[in-house]
């Protein structure tokens, strides 16, 4: 599996060598206070600081780096090569060669033992210390005693054994460890990044990081809790009260030696940093502002003053919500004339937006791209949405926390988000910086697993929708609105997974049906004869559109079309073929044939569909749905792997009887193509009618929040 788009790419990156030892480090932002985040066990590297990297580095400056023994880092051998005064003095030798006088210390874990070491050693280097789920050793663990054991039974903690790691059983141990570091449940994509990261490390250089800490096999260590009465900073340690690696008392015991501040994150594990992101990088920026308090500007209107503000959130996967959202928000101001729509956006949304001449709110820069991500997940015509979505983490954490900065220094009446899913699923999980009316829009709920992914792709969407579920019971007010685009037969009737309710039960009793928003009034484009005119079409021309939305994941749907277009025309003599690429595939990518013009993003292209006499498309629901409601033929192959296209959208679409269906694989055959285009050409239409006020209505349900 390839790496995962970063949500911020550093802007400089290093090597420094200290003893022969090589350590990687990368530097991201320039604010006036650099924090070094840093490492912990190296049982995983400085990824692990993804989902407070993006944040952090809006605000400051920071710099990480993988500590000895892992990631991009050499790998010494011997436990004297991995004592807590290594780790500290490699620390320094980061903050020198970075360029770094003086830096306030993040660290996790095993971390904060060696960032105690260099708060101690060398306090005109640390402006403070912020300490997670601090190990330290203020006497022995209790899993130290099976450490150099002959053991026959392995379970448990007793995994936590050098000859076991090194015999076989490390496997075994990283699933078990991690699942005691992540004791919440639905914890299933931390322990599963952890488990990668672990797996990077040999057993043999983790025996040697284990002895290093304890000074056993050549290595000295020295008691911890001197040091702590050296340290002069300001501290706070934050630790959990369900962690089940390092018990909340090590912390606690942390805190009173070095005279810090505690916070206790009730029913949190060992890594809150990864699960409870949010609130842990909230509370690394207030520690800041209070050893560096910054120089604010702000404006505070008077509530008789205030306008009537929405903040609109519109998915940027795909141009469809872009589309349904602006007719929304049009339908919108004429019952509310004074409203002052502000839109938190990316490209490829903010090409539709721009083009309407809507605001577009400054903070949108700050947000990570999810189209690049989903571009980097395809394969050939195959995206899997699903665990494209999982591993998109760290990007919803950082476009959550965009977001949340803007409601925090401004007004907003209303928020509305159109599967905006890192807006919803953080407000679920940090209820309290809910202080707007919040409207939610989709047109699927529930993740469904593809048959080939088995019982643990089953296992995983189950988790996630049991979640959700669990989530919209315990905070149901968090929603002042759920919005459905489309009808109750619209919503497929799977179950939420083994012991979970149907989807299509749930969703009749949580959400509102605003019916479809198509964007455009059907009625505009049934003159075909007057359309055809308009768009400068020949009245008896055969015309054909071929379209893959507006990321640049369906480029080669688009060639394997461009590739039958000569026989097409063989078989449809005359024919006329328009392919959008959209605003993510570069037209001149693409090869050329007779008879094809070639466009990138076309406005208005539901015209274009409308007036083609047969359109091949990918699975997504708005293209589709427009073909639908403009009662045109059409052919469409949705990606591989792609729940919602092969199973929400395709149930919409059969319910409507609307459309063919056609497999990737038989796209391949430019004649099993040609055979599906021409037959959907010359089929009689008779679709369900799409209704033409979905967008009335959806706004209409959003006008009393206002």
């Amino acid at each position: 599996m390839t790496p995962a788009v970063r949500a911020r790419e550093p802007d400089s990156s290093g090597t420094v060598v200290r003893d022969g030892v090589g350590l990687a480090w990368e530097v991201f932002g320039d604010g006036d206070t650099t924090l070094l985040l840093m490492p912990t066990w190296v049982i995983v590297h400085s990824r692990f600081w993804k989902a407070q990297v993006p944040y952090l580095a809006r605000h400051f400056r920071v710099v990480t780096f993988d500590g000895r023994g892992s990631g991009r880092s050499d790998r010494p051998s011997g436990a004297a090569a991995y004592a807590d005064r290594e780790f500290a003095a490699d620390a320094v030798a980061v903050l020198d060669a970075t360029g770094t006088d003086r830096a306030v210390l993040v660290a996790l874990s095993a971390g904060a033992t060696h960032a105690v070491h260099v708060a101690a050693r060398h306090p005109d280097r640390v402006l403070g210390l912020f300490a997670i789920g601090p190990s330290c050793r203020f006497g022995a663990y209790p899993r130290d005693a099976d450490w150099d054991a002959d053991l026959e039974d392995h379970a448990g903690w007793r995994t936590y054994n050098r000859h076991y790691w090194t015999e076989g059983g490390y496997d075994d141990f990283l699933h078990f460890f991690f699942g005691q570091m992540f004791a919440e449940a639905h914890s299933t994509k931390q322990i599963e990044d952890c488990i990668g990261w672990g797996r990077e490390i040999d057993p043999v250089t983790l025996v040697d990081t284990v002895c290093g800490r304890m000074g056993t096999d050549g290595a000295e260590t020295e008691p911890l809790g001197p040091l702590c009465e050296q340290v002069r900073c300001p501290v706070t340690v934050v630790h959990g009260t369900d962690d089940r690696v390092v018990p909340a008392s090590v912390g606690e015991e942390l805190a009173r030696r070095t005279r810090g501040s505690l916070v206790l994150l009730e029913g949190t594990g060992h890594g809150p940093h990864a699960r409870q992101p949010v609130k842990v990088n909230h509370l690394i920026r207030e520690f800041v502002a209070g050893i560096r308090p910054p120089v604010t500007r702000r404006t505070w209107p008077a509530a008789a003053s205030r306008r009537r503000r929405a903040l609109y959130l519109s998915s940027p996967i795909g141009l469809g919500h872009a589309r349904r959202d602006l007719a929304t928000a049009q339908e919108l101001r004429k019952l509310h004339p004074d409203l002052e729509v502000d839109w938190l956006a990316q490209h490829p949304v903010t090409a539709v937006l721009e083009q309407a001449g809507e605001r577009i709110h400054p903070a949108s820069r700050w947000l990570a791209n999810e189209s690049a991500h989903i571009e980097h997940e395809a394969g050939e015509h195959d995206l899997h949405a699903f665990q494209a979505i999982r591993r998109m983490d760290e990007t919803l954490v950082n476009n959550f926390l965009v977001f949340a900065d803007v409601v925090a220094e401004e007004h907003y009446d209303l928020v509305i988000g159109d599967e905006a899913w890192d807006v919803d699923y953080f407000l679920h999980e940090n209820p309290e910086l809910k202080r707007f009316p919040f409207a939610w829009l989709t047109d699927f709920v529930g993740w469904l697993p593809m048959p080939d992914g088995g019982e643990e792709e089953a296992r995983l969407t189950a988790d996630y929708n049991a979640e959700m579920l669990e989530q919209r019971a315990r905070y149901a007010a968090v929603r002042d609105r759920s919005v459905f685009v489309g009808n109750p037969d619209d919503v497929v009737a799977d179950a939420f997974g083994p012991g979970l309710p149907r989807i299509d039960d749930w969703v009749r009793g949580h959400f509102d049906f605003a019916g479809y928003v198509t964007g455009f009034d059907p009625a505009s484009v049934a003159d075909r004869g007057a359309l055809r005119a308009r768009l400068g079409i020949e009245p008896d021309r055969p015309y054909c559109v071929v379209t893959v939305g507006g990321s640049g994941v369906g480029q080669p749907l688009l060639r394997r079309v461009l590739d039958a277009v000569p026989a097409l025309r063989r078989e449809v003599p005359g024919m006329r073929v328009l392919v959008v690429g959209g605003p993510r595939i570069d037209p001149a990518s693409l090869p050329r044939r007779r008879g094809v013009t070639v466009r990138g993003h076309v406005p208005d292209l539901y015209r274009h569909l409308a007036a083609a006499d047969i359109s091949v498309v990918q699975g997504g629901l708005t293209t589709t749905m427009e073909l639908t409601a403009a009662r045109r033929p059409f052919v469409y192959v949705p990606l591989r792997h792609h729940f919602e296209q092969n199973r929400h959208v395709r149930h919409r679409l059969e319910r409507y009887g609307a459309g063919r269906c056609l497999d990737y694989d038989a796209a391949a055959d430019p004649d099993a193509l040609v055979e599906a285009v021409v037959g959907e050409m010359g089929r009689e239409v008779d679709y369900r009618p799409v209704e033409s006020d979905g967008a009335a209505r959806a706004a209409q349900l959003l006008a009393d929040l206002l």
